[in-house]
């Protein structure tokens, strides 16, 4: 198989065909095996935020350098969960296309959404605990360990309608990058597909869920080790509103929309018919 990008791509209308198959296979997953795979997306996006601090603990970089950069590294974690194989939440919103389109209960959609994000959270939270453990934070001296502190104190900062809204525009991006995946035929197609959506929501500063099972985790880790007070608190007030605005950005934005235009059945006008040529009598 060629590595280079190629350039039969499949068309928009069939990219919504694969999705709805995908979708379709994603909920008939066994529950040990989709839980599995959502423990190793979550790790993945935990490995692609790990290479995204060491960007950001680089004060020597100017601040669009810095964002730009950090974004390409991070984009490491969706490659892996689409190359390597894993179940991720924010793209699995993507099934709302097959729901709306009648094919998947709601009880299915909401069972897959919930066990995978509680499964991301596993594996970003596990991958933190093990990093925390190997003394990565110490790098730079103490540099990583300080940009973890600060980068979960923004977070959970956020007011409730900034994080929502961050999350909303940050899974518009995430679910069009795995949108585009779909149109590729090789893991260069993919990678490229995957680097500008994923590097510009971080380089903007959007929000993502399951990045942020690895980032808060971890700085509780650090504080905790550091005999400072450990808020759980701002886990959940960070995590409420971005997975709702990931929810919302993802299911609505992206997958409701292309339903609309390619998946939803035309409107069946053969009733008007005999009104129309009674009228024209």
């Amino acid at each position: 198989m060629s590595i280079f990008p190629t350039f039969d791509a499949y068309s928009p209308r069939e990219i919504a065909q694969r999705v709805q198959d995908a979708s379709m296979l994603k909920v008939r997953l066994p529950f040990l095996q989709l839980a599995m795979l959502g423990i190793l997306a979550g790790g993945f996006i935990g490995l692609g935020s790990l290479y995204y601090v060491i960007v950001a603990s680089d004060a020597q970089l100017g601040f669009a350098a810095q964002r730009v950069l950090g974004g390409l590294v991070f984009s490491l974690g969706l490659l892996l969960v689409v190359v390597a194989g894993a179940e991720l939440f924010t793209g699995n919103n993507l099934l709302a296309m097959a729901w709306a389109d009648g094919s998947l209960p709601t009880k299915d959609v909401l069972t897959n959404w919930v066990v995978v994000c509680a499964a991301n959270f596993v594996g970003a939270a596990g991958l933190a605990a093990v990093v925390f453990l190997s003394g990565h934070a110490e790098m730079n001296g103490g540099a990583i360990g300080m940009t973890y502190l600060q980068i979960a104190a923004a977070k959970s900062s956020l007011p409730f309608w900034e994080a929502f809204f961050r999350g909303v525009l940050c899974n518009v991006l995430v679910c069009m990058a795995v949108w585009m995946t779909l149109a590729g035929r090789s893991v260069m197609d993919k990678f490229i597909a995957i680097v500008f959506p994923i590097s510009a929501f971080v380089a903007a500063g959007f929000e993502h869920s399951i990045a942020n099972m690895y980032f808060l985790p971890l700085a509780m880790m650090l504080q905790a080790a550091a005999g400072q007070p450990v808020e759980v608190a701002g886990l959940w007030r960070n995590l409420v509103p971005v997975i709702a605005g990931n929810l919302v950005g993802g299911s609505v934005l992206v997958a409701l929309v292309y339903y609309v235009i390619y998946r939803r059945a035309p409107r069946d006008t053969s009733s008007l018919e005999p009104s129309r040529k009674a009228s024209d009598g």
